[in-house]
Order: structure tokens, then C-alpha cells, then sequence
């Protein structure tokens, strides 16, 4: 690589991960998210392999550190800069190959649409990896997250956040490429591109028309937003949380639907004192929904054979609880510390914030609320989780809940990135999504993307409203993870293809 090259392919580069900030909430400026890939492959398309994944690499610091930056925002800057490396790793064999098979294809005039393609299946086949590994891996940062608010949010109902990512990858790379083909014998024809990228825009369009489900019922739900200091260094005293949570309660008593109450929903560790070990708690918590008159979930840490779990609980008022759920996927270096003897060798302080681990739930967390209403809960980061979702629409649930505590995280963007792919999953998966936080945000979201209804963050507030229930699968949840592998497929088939090419001469 000539040091002339490096002057202006790094500096690009980092402007194409930095645009993400604006891309993604609470900028939200989704029309950028293509620009992302764009530019991108404009800093590394002509160069090797390892010369493109060098670039890709910092253009990947540039843009995690760009828009997770409230990762350091309690733990400092070590856990950002740690995240931030790994991601880019599978960051930078993703631009890697990306060059590498532009470099041996060598693609013109049409066959330049037929690498877009390929580069878009690069780039999402790059996020399930990160997605899933190590440790579960880091389900954040999709592309697709940048369009809750945008009419493009309909592709997820065709095929997941995947098939969002892929269309914006896709979309970028055809921008790319018309700037670098724009001219010539080779030039990438203008009409094609240009019925792809309509098809692209058309696509959601016609989703949005169509995409009417016809609910199988309703029912009132009342969400409640205790703004709790939560977080995991909170010093609050012991019983501060329920009893914020006690006090945001009485707003759901407020409202006209007060008497029509199907369900009470709290966030997750809405109650920082276990009712199901302490007798005086579980009498605040039997009183709330004997008044309220309905079944109540509620977050709360519970302990289980010597074994702690971030859970929810299903609560009857006079019975108590009747069931129960643990998450399934605790939060690596949060929740819980993975291999920590190896980990606290490099950072001894650090992985000593963590003094004890979550276990992992093995229960599926379906709630017959009653005969004719079953709930799906999931806890905080599950959200991000796209084989959670599956499990819960596979599970019958209606409506999904998702419980949160966002406390540790200031006024930052994460509680709005969180808050989107909630919107998202509606989408996705065809059931309304109460997303009911801690300290915001907290919103109720439709199958169509609609908000049916929100709260101020950071002050104490009560959603009480009818609820559409649904049973109906979408497209996305048939393709499954059929996408993802599909991805994996082209990608292993380009390098196979490439490397015969290159025995055969």
C-alpha cells in the first residue's frame, strides 16, 4: 500500500464510521445509513485483502466508538475500547473480503450489480458473526437499527433485521460503485441501478399499504415507568426501587381505563427486594394488584439453588406468583463475567465490578395471563436477541413485553437505540411490543411501526392502554435465521470460487 493512498483512505474511512452516529438514534438521520457502506467501500475497494481489512479496521473503531459510546459511560473507557476492538476484527475481514473479491473478480457494467450483492451478503453475514460470537456476542450496531422511524423499517417483516441490513448495505455499495464506475466502456449501466435502488424504496412501500393485521382481541395493559436509579452501583437503600415503583403506580389509577386493567407490567428489576423472600414486599406487591385487579409481571433478582437470575415474575393477586422467567442471555462482562480467572488477569479492577454472575434462565417465557391472552417477556439486551423473538411467536405469544432497566445509562443515546429496535421487533415479528423501562424510554409499539403510546424518560409515568393482540406469522418469522445462513453461503461459495480461480491459473 503506498503511503500517498493511506493520506486519503484513512481519513475517508473514518468518516464513513463516524456518519453512523448520526445515522442511528437519537440523531436518527436514516437516510444516512447506506452513506455508511458508501463510503466505506470507496476507502477500500482496489486495495488487497490485508490492506483493505488495515482500513477497514480503523474505520470500524470509528464507528462503534461513534454511537456506543455510553458504554464507558459507569465503566470508563476501557470496556468501550475492548468491545470496540473485538467488533472490529470481524469488522475488518468483512472489508477485507469484500476487496479481495472486487479485486479478483474485477466486475463491470452489469456484473457490477451482481458484486453489490455480494457485498451486501458480506457486510450482513459480517454482523450475524458479531452478533453471535463470542459469548453470545454483541447483538447491536445492526444497520437495519437506524430505521425505526423510517418507512424502510417494513423490510424487517419480509426477513428480520437482516434483510433491512442487507437492502441499506446493498443500496451503499450500488452508490459506491456508480462513483467509481460512473464512466466508461465498463460503466455501471444507469437504468439497472437505478430499478434496483427504485426496488429497494418500492419494496417497503407496498409493505406499509398492506400490512394491516387483524387482531384476535385486545386488552388493556397498564406499564409503568418508576424512574428508579436501578443501575448497577446504585446506592440506594434497600426497598428504594419497589417503593418508586409503588408510587408511579398510583398514576395508573388516573386513567378512565383504570378499572378495565387486563395486565400491570413493571421493568425489569423494578423491585430491588425479592417478594419471594421477603414477606413485606411480596404484601406491597399483592396489594398493588389486588387493587389494580389484574395479574402483574414485574422484574426482580431471585436466588434458586446457591444460583442468582435476573428474572420477571407472573404475580395473581392473593396467589402470588404462579410463574416465572430468567433471562436467557445475561450480558457478558455485566451480568455476569465469562472464563473470569483468564479476564481478571488484564484487568483485575474491572472484572472485580462484576462480584457475582447471573445464570442463565432455561425457561421460555410464555405467560398464560389467562384463558384467551397469552404474554411473551423479555429482559432488557433479549431485545437485541433475534432467535428470543422467534422463540416467543413460536411460543403463541400476542404480545410481547419487554422489560428494561436503562438507569445505567444516563442520559445517553442507548435508552433511544434500545427503544428502536423494540419498534423494529413489532415490526417483525407482528405483535405489539410494550417496551416499559426503568427510566425511559418507555413506549408501546404496533405491528406497523405505529406508537400507540410513550413516556417522558427520566420521570415517573403509567401507560394504561388497549392493546391489540395478534396471532399471525409474518414472513420473517417463517425465513427465520434462513437469511443469515443463506449470507454464509454466498460468502463461503465467493471464497471457494476465488481461490479454485486462482489453483486453476
Amino acid at each position: 500500500m503506498r503511503f500517498k493512498e493511506l493520506i486519503w483512505r484513512i481519513p475517508l474511512a473514518i468518516v464513513g464510521g463516524l456518519v453512523a452516529l448520526y445515522a442511528f438514534p437519537t440523531e436518527s438521520i436514516w437516510i444516512l445509513a447506506p452513506i455508511v457502506p458508501a463510503i466505506i467501500l470507496l476507502a477500500t475497494l482496489g486495495l488487497g485483502f490485508w490492506q483493505a481489512s488495515f482500513v477497514g479496521f480503523i474505520a470500524s473503531q470509528a464507528f462503534y466508538i461513534a454511537h456506543i459510546e455510553w458504554i464507558a459511560l459507569y465503566l470508563g473507557p476501557v470496556p468501550l475500547i475492548a468491545l470496540s476492538t473485538l467488533m472490529s476484527f470481524y469488522f475488518a475481514l468483512g472489508v477485507g473480503l469484500t476487496a479481495w473479491v472486487y479485486k479478483k473478480w474485477r466486475p463491470k457494467k452489469l456484473q457490477l450489480l451482481t458484486f453489490a450483492l455480494a457485498s451486501a451478503s458480506i457486510w450482513t453475514f459480517r454482523e450475524f458473526l458479531a452478533n453471535n460470537f463470542p459469548y453470545g456476542g454483541f447483538p447491536w450496531s445492526r444497520l437495519a437499527m437506524t430505521q425505526p422511524g423510517s418507512f424502510m423499517n417494513q423490510w424487517v417483516y419480509l426477513g428480520g433485521l437482516s434483510i433491512l441490513s442487507f437492502v441499506l448495505a446493498f443500496f451503499g455499495s450500488v452508490l459506491a460503485l456508480w462513483f467509481i464506475h460512473r464512466r466508461g466502456r465498463n460503466a455501471l449501466p444507469r437504468l439497472p441501478a437505478l430499478i434496483a435502488l427504485g426496488s429497494v424504496v418500492a419494496v417497503p412501500l407496498i409493505i406499509l399499504m398492506l400490512n394491516n393485521p387483524t387482531p384476535v382481541g385486545q386488552k388493556t395493559i397498564a406499564a409503568v415507568q418508576g424512574n428508579a436509579n436501578a443501575g448497577l452501583f446504585s446506592n440506594l437503600s434497600r426497598g428504594t426501587i419497589l417503593d418508586n415503583h409503588l408510587s408511579a403506580s398510583e398514576l395508573v389509577f388516573e386513567s378512565p381505563l383504570s378499572g378495565e386493567i387486563d395486565l400491570l407490567v413493571w421493568p425489569e428489576n423494578a423491585s430491588d427486594v425479592d417478594p419471594l423472600r421477603d414477606e413485606a414486599a411480596a404484601k406491597k406487591v399483592d396489594d398493588l394488584a389486588a387493587r389494580v385487579g389484574a395479574p402483574f409481571v414485574f422484574g426482580t433478582i431471585t436466588s434458586r439453588g446457591g444460583e442468582s437470575y435476573n428474572s420477571t415474575l407472573l404475580w395473581r393477586p392473593g396467589i402470588g406468583a404462579v410463574d416465572y422467567y430468567d433471562k436467557t442471555q445475561p450480558v457478558p462482562f455485566a451480568e455476569y463475567v465469562p472464563d473470569r480467572a483468564f479476564w481478571r488477569f488484564f484487568a483485575p479492577e474491572l472484572i472485580d465490578l462484576v462480584p457475582r454472575g447471573f445464570s442463565f434462565g432455561v425457561r421460555d417465557g410464555i405467560y398464560e395471563v389467562s384463558e384467551d391472552f397469552v404474554a411473551g417477556s423479555l429482559i432488557c439486551f433479549e431485545i437485541a436477541e433475534d432467535s428470543i423473538q422467534r422463540d416467543l411467536v413460536a411460543g403463541g405469544a400476542q404480545l410481547i413485553l419487554s422489560q428494561t432497566n436503562n438507569a445505567d445509562f444516563g442520559y445517553s443515546d442507548e435508552t433511544f437505540q434500545q427503544a428502536g429496535i423494540a419498534q423494529l421487533r413489532a415490526i417483525e415479528t407482528g405483535r405489539a411490543v410494550v417496551n416499559i423501562s426503568t427510566v425511559g424510554l418507555s413506549a408501546i409499539y404496533l405491528p406497523t411501526g405505529e406508537v400507540l403510546s410513550e413516556l417522558e424518560w427520566y420521570q415517573p409515568g403509567a401507560m394504561v392502554e388497549q392493546v391489540p393482540l395478534f396471532d399471525h406469522t409474518t414472513p420473517a418469522m417463517v425465513v427465520g435465521a434462513g437469511f443469515d445462513y443463506l449470507n454464509g453461503a454466498v460468502v463461503i461459495g465467493l471464497i471457494a470460487l476465488f481461490r479454485i480461480r486462482k489453483t486453476r491459473r
